[in-house]
């Protein structure tokens, strides 16, 4: 690891103090620059981490070199998000004006070319109320280029924040890589699932829908998601379960399915989630699948008596159509805030 890469790392808490009084180090974050929930090591290492060669993704997968964007760039590190007590880290990290302004004016002190800020509103504010846009303009001012993101309020239209004319506006999309897992079906229908686990199984095996294996105190509305401790042991031993997306996270349910005695897990996008698959490495054999498929495999699993199936060995997979397609996450334009500047699109959307 080069020790010339990170040249500067700051913190910034006073704005938060004064609002929610002195943090507990010890519970919810570092009093320093320190990284606390990996947030700001995953987005400066897109922006600038270095070229690192015969590497792969989890499971083994796409084995080549991994590189940031600008992989010679040096990281001045300015910290600003703190949690809010008592929350989750993932989603909560408040962020006060006074905070991020001192940071903007240290680092056009400090001399930083450009300013990567992956901070986003739940909705557009206007730039003379903004804090980001206040602060970027007199950084652009110095001739320093500003990106920002356009937030996670996706996939609605006119949701993106940051969207002065002066900022880079980013988003999160993907890209042309998948790591096919296919789900061969009893009937021969082969789906096109993805997944970055190592595993596959080895011959055809009971496929359930979760909602049937789940024991009966767990919610109606709530059995098909394999949350932690509603299968039924009984029932879902030597199964793959068909589980679907919605509360819980997606590595918990193929946990939930082991732990049950399953022999793997298919995790069916909702219709929010729709064709954006998140690949995972499982704890078992599983394969991701979009809603239209996860559909098809219910319809399945409900026209006949003893619906069976299994999944390949996932294997990685270029040039894959269409890409780069917007992530449902990523908040979207049009600008409502001033609707002569172009901001972030649905790519192929005309």
């Amino acid at each position: 690891m080069s020790v010339k890469k990170i040249i500067g790392a700051r913190y910034y808490i006073k704005g938060w103090e004064n609002h929610f009084g002195p943090l507990n180090s010890t519970l919810n974050d570092y009093k320093s620059p320190r990284d606390f929930d990996g947030h700001g090591t995953h987005t400066s290492s897109i922006a600038s981490g270095r070229r690192v060669p015969n590497v792969a993704a989890l499971g083994g997968f796409a084995r080549g070199t991994a590189s940031g964007g600008a992989p010679l760039a040096r990281i001045a590190m300015y910290k600003v998000c703190w949690p809010i007590p008592g929350q989750s880290t993932v989603w909560t990290d408040n962020c006060f004006d006074e905070d991020m302004l001192a940071a903007i004016d240290d680092a056009i002190a400090d001399g930083v070319h450009v300013l990567s800020i992956s901070i986003g509103s739940d909705e557009p504010q206007n730039y003379t109320v903004d804090s980001l846009a206040i602060g970027s303009l007199h950084a652009l001012k110095k001739n320093i280029v500003v990106a920002c993101a356009a937030g996670n309020s996706g996939p609605g239209p006119s949701t993106l924040s940051n969207p002065a004319p002066w900022i880079i506006t980013v988003g999160a999309s993907s890209i042309d890589r998948t790591f096919v897992a296919p789900l061969l079906l009893g009937n021969g229908m082969k789906i096109k699932g993805q997944s970055a686990t190592p595993y596959k199984l080895d011959k055809m095996y009971p496929l359930v829908f979760a909602g049937e294996v789940a024991i009966h105190k767990v919610p109606q509305s709530l059995k098909g998601q394999c949350l932690p401790g509603s299968l039924s042991p009984e029932l879902t031993k030597g199964k793959i379960v068909l589980c679907l997306r919605g509360n819980g996270t997606r590595v918990g349910k193929g946990e939930e399915v082991k732990r049950a005695g399953g022999v793997g897990f298919v995790l069916g996008n909702s219709a929010f989630n729709g064709a954006e698959i998140s690949v995972d490495a499982h704890v078992l054999p599983a394969t991701a699948v979009v809603a239209d498929d996860a559909v098809k495999i219910l319809a399945y699993i409900n026209s006949t008596m003893k619906p069976m199936a299994t999944i390949l060995l996932a294997r990685t997979e270029l040039d894959s159509k269409p890409a780069p397609f917007m992530a449902a996450f990523t908040s979207r334009g049009p600008n409502i805030i001033d609707l002569d500047i172009l901001k972030v699109i649905q790519v192929f959307s005309d």
